[in-house]
């Protein structure tokens, strides 16, 4: 007589058991996948910043160092178009096909972004190339930040988002300073970099820029086939003896040196049906537009992600070039935007430590308080390098600090079933919004002196802190209950 088969484990008992984690589950191998794609995300998002200005003198006719800033804008403004694109069509088939087959497609389509921006030959193929390679690099943030916070226990997921942050940082840098030693000439520290290789003889960094961009797409693509798939799809799914394996698997390096934790009494229950994923590509998002909750959720998000791109984007994308405009050289005006890239990279170690220590929506509020401040001081520091370079640190690092929190606040108010795409549209507004401030803004802020331009693009990020503080509250609480 056989032995009776032991019971399916439910739903409730497999999300529960995530949240009952130590430490998240993810091998080494695993957490440097998934930090290359946020470290190629940013590197795509930065990479133009210093480079553009050798960029428009070679391919787009008439364009001059001075002038680029009033040609970024197109460029950029497209990439973020594309954002949308692969945020809003990538985004519900990773709910309907799972986050995993959805991380290789996003990662092929920016490979061949990049590689078509490495051989553009006048601005539209470069303007086309940024489009496409943005379709990837939107798709790409959607699914990894809601594919983390569906693999991490509720009480680090802040944490964990942050530490992914660490290497998009490291990624928005190696885009900037790799643009300074590629496209700028040498120079003098602190006005160039002393061992730049730009000259009348080597013209075409700005292409190796995104060479390398295809190159780290294509390590990234081959590393990310081994990824687990997310449990909480696969649950969702009614895959419960896939997700249940994966899980278990995750236990087994999450508790290799602290055994689980406690139950949390209060957990909510997670065994509800999940008609909505299964019903079609589009039901997703007719349950947002028609759930007065998620709505509203999803309107508030929108608008400050769409008020804090600007304010990030200009600054990303074009602060060199509007530098170069009020009479710096291209080597002095990349020098500044590359300083500043370290306050970047201070951002994301501070907020790994501290993001789970206060409220979700309260991060972008202080991030734009640290903003203001540190245009004051770029717009005092005319004139002075020391200034200069201190202002960008406080600058990037205010603009930077509330960003980890705002992923993963926006991964966490949505339940499974539509979470990628509630995260793809609230995302996408941020993302057309930014590209359309960025390429009106910086035109219309960049004809006033220093301080007007610095004080103006700051201020979009203050408005947007403003909007947030109408967001739920989400710290320490299960993905279940959030998303009730």
């Amino acid at each position: 007589m056989s032995a009776p088969h032991a019971a399916p484990p439910s739903r409730s008992s497999i999300l529960r058991r995530i949240d009952r984690f130590p430490r998240w589950g993810l091998s080494l191998t695993s957490v440097l996948t998934i930090g290359l794609g946020m470290l190629f995300v940013q590197y795509d998002i930065f990479n133009i910043n210093v480079s553009f200005v050798q960029t428009c003198t070679q391919i787009i006719d008439g364009c001059s160092a001075r002038g680029a800033d009033a040609l970024v804008g197109l460029p950029v403004f497209m990439s973020l178009v594309g954002y949308a694109v692969g945020a809003l069509v990538l985004g519900p088939l990773s709910d309907r096909f799972g986050r995993h087959s959805m991380l290789i497609a996003s990662m092929v389509i920016t490979g061949l972004g990049s590689a078509y921006s490495a051989f553009s030959m006048n601005e539209w193929h470069f303007v086309a190339s940024r489009f496409i390679t943005g379709i990837g690099v939107g798709a790409d943030l959607a699914i990894i930040n809601v594919f983390v916070s569906e693999v991490a226990p509720r009480r680090l997921r802040g944490r964990y988002t942050s530490l992914l942050f660490i290497m998009a940082a490291f990624g928005s840098a190696l885009g900037i300073w790799l643009g300074l030693f590629l496209t700028t000439p040498m120079g003098p520290w602190p006005e160039a970099l002393p061992v730049a290789l730009a000259s009348e003889q080597f013209t075409s960094g700005w292409r190796w820029i995104y060479g390398i961009g295809a190159i780290l797409a294509v390590v990234s693509l081959f590393l990310r086939i081994s990824l687990p798939e997310s449990p909480r799809w696969l649950a969702e799914r009614g895959r419960l003896g896939e997700a249940a394996a994966v899980v278990q698997r995750m236990e087994t390096l999450a508790t290799s040196r602290t055994p689980l934790l406690p139950e949390d009494a209060n957990a909510a229950e997670a065994d509800e049906p999940a008609a909505a994923g299964s019903a079609g590509l589009w039901a997703g998002i007719r349950e947002l537009f028609t759930s007065p909750v998620y709505l509203r959720r999803l309107v508030v998000l929108g608008l400050a992600w769409m008020l804090g791109y600007v304010t990030v984007y200009a600054f990303s994308g074009a602060f060199t070039s509007v530098l170069v405009r009020l009479g710096y050289s291209p080597s002095a005006a990349g020098m500044v935007s590359a300083v500043g890239l370290l306050g970047f990279i201070i951002a994301a170690f501070v907020a790994r430590s501290v993001v789970d220590r206060v409220e979700r929506k309260w991060w972008m509020l202080i991030g734009a308080a640290i903003t203001l401040l540190g245009a004051g001081v770029v717009s005092a520091g005319a004139g002075s390098p020391l200034l200069m370079f201190a202002g960008a640190l406080v600058l990037f690092f205010g603009q930077n600090i509330w960003v980890p929190a705002q992923y993963a606040l926006t991964a966490e108010v949505f339940p499974t079933r539509v979470r990628t795409t509630a995260y793809a549209l609230a995302d996408s507004i941020g993302h057309v919004g930014g590209g359309l401030g960025v390429f009106v803004m910086v035109g219309a802020l960049g004809t006033l002196p220093l301080a007007g331009t610095m004080f103006g693009l700051a201020a979009f990020l203050a408005a947007g802190a403003l909007i947030n503080l109408l967001a739920p509250k989400t710290k320490g609480k299960n993905l279940e209950e959030l998303s009730r």
